[in-house]
């Protein structure tokens, strides 16, 4: 039976309507902020926090908590690497009914590794990303098959990561466009290595994916469930983050309801000799959150994918177009989303794969 824990984090499978955005006063913007990127590892984190945000840590528990309950904060949790994890995953691009793609969405949303599922304007327009897990049996060629026979796709592009440039989705509460739109510090390509989780590994993780408490010391329930002191339990989600099995532990927003209405996929033709030059800078801005390399075909010339978050769609133009002003790229597009079917954080060593591939003949 699932646990009350992966209950919760099974989606209906609709369009999301997270409502209009939510007014925040400037404390709300910097707690926001702190927790998107600066949570951290320790026994009362909150009061970290609070330190940085120079309020007391009653005031940041209240208001954390209230941003919960008004949906602005979706949940604080730990986020993990998937691939470091060991997990197969990709994003897809597949041409479904454009007259009736609810039907395709609940077919793709019913496999438990699609974390994201968005309807785009373009003529491939379901765009999910999907991860299979170690051992699986179909895997994700034999996955995708599946789900393609299923959903009746006319074509289904297969686009993982070639180089992964940044991912990062922390949306910026308290500056404007300008920053936004502004080059930062160019990093180099991010190519962890998978490891082999412990058994220690997988407890933790178990114990600790999903949401966590609004309380002075949210660890210690995961540590008591475990059987352990919090110390340990820090001690093994340290460790995991130095494996880069755990990026961090924060706040995910409700996107739309902090203010943030519009993201657009931006995809650019560059040249392969001119990736390595130009997508560490892509990458950099600060409205930025996703930055591949990705496979190109004859329909499908882009190499690199940027994903930009804005207030607004005309914010997401200004952010890509100081991109393209900066990179001389011309040969681009940009995809909108103009449905939700599904945002989730995956859920790692459950049952759920093995239900899921056993259903369809695995």
């Amino acid at each position: 039976m699932a646990s009350v824990r992966e209950t919760a984090a099974i989606p209906k499978v609709r369009s999301r309507k997270d409502g209009a955005a939510v007014p925040l006063d400037e404390l709300d913007k910097r707690l926001l902020n702190l927790m998107q990127g600066s949570f951290p590892i320790a026994e009362r984190p909150y009061a970290h926090v609070a330190d940085a945000a120079e309020v007391p840590e009653d005031e940041v528990l209240r208001r954390v908590q209230r941003l919960l309950d008004e949906r602005i904060i979706r949940q604080v949790t730990p986020i993990f690497d998937t691939r470091v994890l060991g997990y197969s995953s990709m994003l897809v691009a597949a041409k479904v009914d454009p007259e009736n793609p609810h039907r395709a969405a609940r077919v793709v949303n019913s496999h438990p590794g699609v974390s994201h599922n968005y309807l785009r304007n373009h003529d491939f327009n379901m765009w999910f990303t999907i991860a299979t897990e170690p051992g699986s049996k179909l895997g994700l060629e034999g996955t995708l098959d599946v789900l393609a026979e299923l959903t009746g796709a006319e074509s289904v592009r297969q686009l993982p990561t070639v180089k992964l440039f940044k991912i990062r989705m922390d949306l910026e509460m308290e500056k404007g466009t300008a920053d936004l739109a502004a080059a930062g510090v160019a990093e180099d390509p991010i190519e962890p290595d998978p490891i082999e989780p412990t058994e220690l590994d997988v407890a933790v993780i178990r114990a600790l994916q999903g949401d966590m408490p609004v309380v002075s010391e949210p660890y210690a329930p995961a540590a008591a469930e475990l059987g352990v002191s919090q110390a340990e339990l820090l001690e093994a989600l340290e460790s995991l983050r130095e494996r880069k099995a755990l990026r961090r532990v924060a706040a995910i927003l409700f996107h739309r309801r902090a203010g943030f209405s519009a993201n657009g996929m931006g995809v650019w033709a560059i040249p392969e000799e001119r990736i390595m030059e130009l997508a560490p800078r892509m990458a950099s801005y600060r409205g930025i959150s996703h930055c591949y390399q990705r496979p190109t075909y004859a329909d499908w010339p882009y190499s690199v994918f940027t994903m930009a978050h804005g207030r607004s769609k005309e914010e997401c133009d200004a952010i890509l177009e100081s991109i393209a002003a900066d990179t001389g790229i011309e040969d681009r597009r940009t995809l909108y989303s103009s449905t939700e079917f599904k945002k989730i954080r995956l859920l790692y060593f459950t049952d759920d794969h093995r239900r899921w591939e056993a259903e369809h003949g695995a």
